[in-house]
């Protein structure tokens, strides 16, 4: 807690929060600059590239925002479910995860509102897919509705033998409606009166200081970041997972979080241009998922163009090596993880790793049981096993 013994709802003047623009302007341009060459970029794509872009931001986002919590969701799963929603083919025969299927219903059901205001009802309708049994593991919890427990809700650290440590403290149940009634209204007008990537971190801080729920808030509050960003963006298209930052960032973000609420004080500048250098990593994240898949495709069609007479399991080892990037195939590509790799003998294996050599797409390094092949043009990069 702060010095004068309040938190920061507690504060003469809540909730006006304030920052510094000017000093900002470093972090908001960056994240910009690389919103920009985000978009840019995915405006070139094909439609299913572009597709095929929005999966992957789909299944990292859920994923992550549910890790934060400590909660592990299978990616097949996930990645299945996506794929349904988004209209697309999917190789998964999974069945439908209900962990899954709500953390996915509530970040649809965010970005799919972005032109219309939020209500109530929207959070509470939320909370509810959170938890379809009404309990929170074993433990049952008001759902679809604000918390309305006397106890305080609070934020801790249990020590063994000592007491707890308190982080934070949210104002009582019975004031949560008001407070959350004054969030709505905020949120709902703030749009395009200041930077969407501050009215976003505004946005989540604010929820998360309330804590309106008995379960769930990271993950609504989440939400809500999607749902700011897809009105900034004035798209529902998902092309970024901010939440993957959140989660490679964990401990600092909680920190952040902390630092911002444990204290009776509304300016914020440090949270918001915190918050900016996670948005700014999750597009240069996605700018380099994009680039990546062209220069994938761009490889394709040379190959296809130039030899099209390859077999199926030399197309396979070509799509492995491409694939692996720097971190790939330690070691080199060997004649015997061919095989492995492909399941043909090892004269066919020796024969067409001769054939991706001549033709020039192979380099080959080393002699005897010490010999290893890498993509040509890109040895050094992908010629590891």
């Amino acid at each position: 807690m702060s010095a004068d013994n309040r938190w920061i709802w507690q504060t003469p003047g809540w909730p006006a929060w304030r920052f510094d623009a000017q000093a900002l302007q470093p972090a908001i341009s960056a994240a910009r600059l690389a919103q920009g060459r985000l978009l840019g970029l995915a405006s070139s794509l094909q439609m299913i590239d572009l597709a095929e872009l929005q999966l992957t931001e789909w299944t990292q986002e859920a994923i992550a925002t549910a890790q934060i919590e400590g909660e592990v969701l299978q990616v097949n799963s996930v990645r299945a479910s996506a794929a349904r929603r988004l209209g697309l083919p999917s190789a998964s025969a999974t069945v439908r995860d209900a962990r899954t299927e709500a953390t996915l219903d509530v970040l649809q059901a965010a970005v799919g509102q972005w032109q219309r205001p939020l209500a109530q009802d929207d959070l509470f309708a939320w909370h509810a897919a959170l938890f379809p049994t009404g309990r929170s593991g074993l433990q049952a919890i008001v759902t679809g509705g604000w918390r309305t427990h006397a106890e305080p809700m609070q934020i801790v650290t249990p020590r063994m033998g000592k007491p707890d440590v308190v982080h934070y403290q949210a104002p009582a149940s019975a004031d949560v409606p008001a407070h959350m009634a004054a969030w709505l209204q905020w949120f709902n007008a703030s749009q395009g009166a200041i930077d969407g990537l501050a009215r976003a971190a505004l946005a989540h801080l604010w929820f998360e200081a309330v804590h309106p729920f008995e379960d769930g808030n990271g993950r609504i509050g989440r939400a809500v970041v999607e749902l700011a960003l897809a009105q900034d963006m004035q798209s529902p298209q998902r092309l970024m997972s901010v939440s993957t930052q959140l989660l490679h960032a964990r401990a600092d973000y909680y920190a952040q979080l902390q630092a911002a609420t444990g204290r009776a004080e509304l300016e914020v500048t440090p949270w918001v241009q915190w918050f900016a250098t996670r948005v700014q990593g999750a597009c240069e994240a996605a700018t380099q998922h994009i680039q990546g898949a062209l220069e994938k495709t761009r490889f394709w069609s040379r190959v296809q163009a130039e030899h099209s007479g390859l077999s199926a399991s030399q197309h396979k080892a070509l799509g492995r090596l491409f694939d692996a990037g720097p971190q790939g195939f330690v070691g080199g590509l060997s004649t015997e993880k061919y095989v492995d790799l492909t399941g043909v003998s090892r004269a066919t294996a020796y024969r067409e790793l001769t054939q991706l050599t001549e033709l020039g797409l192979l380099v080959r390094t080393g002699q005897g049981r010490g010999t290893r092949y890498g993509l040509a043009g890109d040895a050094g990069l992908l010629s590891h096993e």
